[in-house]
């Protein structure tokens, strides 16, 4: 006790507090079907935390025409500190033809999240709250080498705004290196024309070391990805993870091949409190502004009342709703015309009686007045 007062010590009590406590990490996966999705999430946490799908009937359900949502918890343990792992999962994203409001339900539970977590922290009880808020979003790009889609723009946009939005291209090995660098540059030259918010680091001004891996981050973005949870042998020798080809072998862990150990480490070793973190004051806190500005206290979240599935049918109501009523206002107008015409009719004839009334009492007027001049030379 005679080296200070003590304060330098409160590090030490929150570690102890927080190795306690464990923490809780949502990490959302977004991407068409077949971009290894699943894989990546087992291979950065070195478990089978996803189940491997069937992809032979990934278009068994085309009618439906519909994202889903798959939520998957995991309790990991690494050195006796334990981690709430959550995987939002969206199959069905990017599927079909017409991808026209696919991004609808992915962006409504990301919505619905924060305003889970805004209506639990109004009540008079706060222990036991469930925390589904997205720490960090996945997109996942197909290396198709030449630029992004307009439905990689549109729901990038979107997310940008409410998560934090990590862009990765998928299967970096079915492209060479240098076509590899050539649809990274692209990918940041849509992300800068388009204005979608990701993902960056943050640069300590104080220590250069962590401000140089927060920049080296940066210029990889967005992150080449090999996933594989295989163990292949190398040519010298050495197993590691990766894919077998006939030309070689393509690691995972290999930074020469692609990005995944700077993802991994950005996501988990050196950035997951700052992800979550961010989270929680900026897209949260956003949401829960915008909310509080054109909402009461307590009062329910105003729903949309459209559908994505049934837009097309709601379109085809309307159009017929539209010509149903030209249909009624071209009839209403005739019948208007009609009774206009009856009424001038009507009121010519009136006129014409009017007139032969008028005519009718002037001969009666003058019948009286000859009746009286006859009646008075009589009497004379």
């Amino acid at each position: 006790m005679s080296d200070g007062i003590g304060i330098a010590n409160l590090p030490n009590q929150r570690h102890k507090i927080t190795s306690q406590h464990g923490a809780h990490f949502t990490i959302m996966v977004v991407g068409e079907s077949g971009l290894g999705k699943t894989t990546l999430i087992n291979t950065l946490f070195a478990t089978e935390i996803c189940a491997p799908r069937n992809y032979r009937q990934r278009f068994a359900k085309q009618l439906d025409k519909t994202t889903e949502i798959e939520i998957l918890k995991a309790d990991l343990e690494e050195r006796g500190f334990n981690i709430k792992l959550t995987v939002v999962d969206t199959p069905g994203f990017g599927d079909y033809v017409n991808n026209r409001d696919s991004w609808t339900p992915i962006i409504d539970f990301i919505d619905d999240q924060h305003e889970s977590y805004m209506r639990q922290e109004q009540q008079p009880h706060r222990k036991e709250k469930q925390d589904l808020r997205i720490h960090a979003c996945l997109y996942f790009v197909k290396p198709t080498g030449t630029t992004l889609k307009p439905l990689d723009v549109e729901i990038m946009k979107r997310l940008g705004t409410r998560v934090n939005l990590i862009p990765v291209i998928a299967k970096a090995d079915t492209m060479v290196p240098e076509d590899l660098l050539n649809f990274k540059t692209i990918i940041r030259e849509v992300v800068a024309a388009q204005g979608i918010k990701i993902y960056t680091p943050p640069i300590d001004p104080e220590d250069e070391s962590v401000a140089e891996h927060a920049r080296v981050m940066q210029a990889v973005m967005p992150f080449s990805i090999i996933g594989s949870t295989q163990d292949v042998t190398t040519p010298d020798g050495r197993v590691v993870k990766g894919r077998e080809y006939l030309w070689g072998v393509a690691e995972v862990e290999n930074e020469d091949h692609c990005d995944f150990k700077k993802l991994r480490s950005l996501l988990i070793r050196t950035y997951m409190l700052d992800l979550i973190t961010s989270t929680e004051e900026n897209h949260y806190e956003a949401y829960r502004l915008a909310q509080m500005e054109t909402r009461k206290f307590g009062e329910p979240k105003v729903r949309k009342l459209d559908n994505p599935k049934y837009r097309e049918e709601e379109e085809m109501l309307r159009k017929r709703f539209t010509e149903q009523v030209k249909l009624e206002e071209s009839r209403f107008r005739q019948w208007e015309q009609h009774l206009i015409a009856e009424r001038d009719r009507l009121n010519k004839d009136l006129e014409q009686a009017h007139t032969a009334i008028k005519a009718l009492e002037a001969e009666l007027d003058q019948v009286a007045a000859y009746h009286r001049q006859g009646g008075t030379v009589g009497r004379r």
